[in-house]
């Protein structure tokens, strides 16, 4: 009957749907933070060097105050 695949749908969710929250788990671990930026665009990479050149850190909220004074 139709039921019977359902074992096997549900199984092939779960392997699927690994990958996805491994992710968060290994982002957390490795850069602090569950999400990573996203960087599809160039503009976005660009932003994402700079923070790291101003900061070290990518995912740190940046202001004025991060850019030193020029004397």
């Amino acid at each position: 009957m139709w039921y019977e695949i359902l074992p096997s749908a549900g199984i092939i969710t779960a392997v699927l749907a690994v990958p996805v929250y491994a992710m968060w788990g290994i982002n957390k671990l490795s850069l602090g933070n569950a999400y990573r930026r996203n960087m599809d665009e160039r503009y976005d990479r660009v932003l994402y060097q700079r923070d790291f050149r101003l900061t070290n850190n990518p995912y740190i909220q940046n202001g004025l105050e991060s850019i030193p004074d020029e004397k």
